[in-house]
Order: C-alpha cells, then structure tokens, then sequence
C-alpha cells in the first residue's frame, strides 16, 4: 500500500502576544525592498489597535477584505491581478490576518501568484503544480482548521471545492489567543462546532486511522471543555485554538463527511457561511451521527443559540438540484462517511428529504 506524504505546517508560533513577533518572523523573508508583503485583512479590523502593529516597511500593503461572504474564485483571480499590476516582482509573502475566509483567500493567492490560468481551474485535488509565495496564517478566530490544512476553500462559477495540494499549506502560523477576543457569543460557537463537527465526522469515518484519530480525540476533548465545562475565559481562548489546530490536523489525513458535504451545496446556492451551515445540516444527522448530535444540542441549548428555521422552505426544484449535485460531487467526503458503496446509501431523493428539513 502507498500512504500519503502529507505536508505539514513547518513553523508555528503559539502564546499571547505572539502577534508582535511578526516583524521578527517576517524580515529574513524578505526579498528586497521591492518585493513587498501583502497583509490580506478581515475588514472588521480596519480601524482597530491590530493595524497599528503590522510591521510594514518599504512598499508593503494591507488589504482589508469584508469576509460576510464565503471567499470565490473571481475574488482570487482579482486580487492576484491587482498585486501582479501593482509590483514590478512577486512579493516576498502573503500574509492572512482574520477567520477562514481571509485565511483561504491568503492561500489561494499565494498559489495564484505562480500558477498560470484562474483559480477555478485548481479547484479539486493535487491539480496545482508549482511552489506558492511565502505565506503566512494569522487566525483571528478559532475552530475552521484552515490554518493547518492543506486546502482552501472557494466558490466557483459551477462549485465549491477547495485547492487541495502539498503547496496549500501555511509556511508559518501564529496563533495568538489574544486576537480572538471579542468575537461574538453566536460567531465564537458557529466557528467552534465547526471544529466540533470535523472531528465527529472524521472519528466516525471509514478512512479513519491512528493519526486522526489521535488528533481527532484530542480536538474532541478540547471542544467539550470549552462548550460544556465553565472554564475561564481566557483558558476557553486557549484550548479553542488549539481544538481548531488539532481538528484540522484530524481531518489531513482523513475527511469530513455528510454535514461538510450538506453545507457546501447550502453555501453555493444560499451564501450561508460555513459554520452556521454545518449547524444547520447537523441538528437534522442523528441517523448518522446520534451521539454527536446529541451533545451539540446540548452545547446549543448551554449558549441559547438559535438556528434559523425553513432556511429551505421556498426553494425551487432548479435550486435543490444544484444543492443536491454540488454536494453528491464531493465523493471523498460521502465515502468517507458511508463507505465505498455510498451511492447506494445517499441517493438523490434522500438527500433532497435531509434539505427540506432545514
């Protein structure tokens, strides 16, 4: 048997505070002083003390990106326009400052920059070819995983599907808890369960092995300390970056599953984001899932999240189709699981009765 040579994130730097060693961290990258960084920058910082401590010099740029909607190939393709007009050379890096639509969009720029055609072309797995641009991951929030994982996830013109290649992966993450105060009660558990649900869906999956389930459990544990036990807040911060971390290490080597799979034809068809669709679609799997489901009722029911209802209820035939065929095309997440013989197990008709629930 062949085994995947999965690649990691090779620097990670972990503590309050550590955004300030950015500078540090940032200078033996740099090229010259016309090869700048790019800062790609959830726009909710846009007049925050953070902006103030990003160490720019020479012709370095910030970015501030609105990340109220889930991050598109066009979205890619323009910015890496833009950079290539701007600068006379590639810059030294790209970095990402914010949840994980900035943290994507980081990537796919870094890979956009020294890959020819559009983005949309890459979407699917081990399509890209040449080494992305320096890049770094700065998580604002907690619980995608997207700052270890080896994809980004982007809406194209006929999907949504991640770049997943050994060149996704951040050369360098700094995950300071500090940068997560001040998030939302209903955003801190929408990104949360995100972490929650990968690891149900990766613990409970057919291609399930030693190294996910060793990440998986961890993130698991981490996640129930959080949501359930009453733990100061800034030992909550703590643990709930490094749940996302592990949980984004679990599903690596594995996959997620039915609620990723649900909410990617959510998300393509509504613009719902990614952490409240995997609520919305999991409340409604305790035929595959029974125990997780229960335990995030109960997280739910601890922080009075209200789920919005008949998030479906006036959908055409046309656009429960395209829901149902975006989902049903992402084979490595059914398969992982229902098994190898999942099309005999999630037909169309199932699957469009699991939609209307919501």
């Amino acid at each position: 048997m062949k085994y995947r040579n999965f690649p990691m994130v090779p620097r990670v730097v972990f503590g309050s505070d550590s955004f300030l060693q950015l500078g540090e961290i940032l200078m033996p990258k740099r090229k010259n002083s016309e090869a700048p960084f790019i800062f790609l920058i959830d726009d909710v910082f846009e007049a925050h003390e953070l902006v103030s401590k990003i160490p720019l010099l020479f012709h370095d740029q910030i970015i501030f990106i609105s990340s109220e909607e889930e991050p598109k190939t066009a979205q890619v393709d323009i910015l890496v326009e833009k950079i290539k007009e701007t600068y006379s050379e590639l810059p030294s890096g790209i970095i990402g400052i914010g949840g994980g639509t900035l943290l994507d969009l980081a990537k796919a720029v870094a890979i956009m920059l020294t890959n020819n055609g559009k983005a949309s072309e890459y979407q699917g797995w081990d399509l890209v070819k040449k080494q992305a641009v320096y890049h770094v991951g700065i998580p604002t929030i907690s619980g995608t995983g997207a700052e270890v994982s080896r994809t980004t996830v982007l809406m194209g013109p006929e999907k949504k599907l991640g770049i997943n290649s050994d060149f996704t992966p951040f050369d360098q993450v700094i995950l300071d808890p500090n940068l997560t105060v001040g998030v939302s009660k209903e955003q801190w558990f929408y990104t949360g369960m995100d972490c929650y649900i990968h690891c149900i869906e990766s613990l409970n999956g057919t291609y399930l092995n030693a190294f996910s389930q060793s990440y998986g459990e961890k993130a698991l544990e981490l996640c129930k300390e959080v949501y359930l036990n009453d733990i100061p807040e800034s030992e909550s911060r703590d643990k709930l970056m490094m749940a996302s971390w592990h949980g984004g290490m679990s599903i690596a080597y594995s996959q997620v599953g039915v609620a990723h799979a649900m909410s990617y034809g959510l998300a393509y068809v509504l613009g719902v984001k990614h952490g409240i669709g995997n609520c919305l679609v999991f409340q409604y799997l305790e035929e595959f899932y029974p125990e997780g489901v229960k335990l995030f009722k109960q997280m739910q029911e601890k922080y009075q999240i209200e789920l919005p209802k008949s998030v479906c209820a006036n959908l055409t035939d046309e656009q429960f189709d395209t829901m149902i065929n975006v989902s049903l095309g992402l084979e490595p997440l059914w398969e992982n699981a229902l098994g190898e013989k999942w099309k005999n197990i999630m037909t169309y008709d199932r699957l469009l009765q699991l939609f209307k629930k919501v």
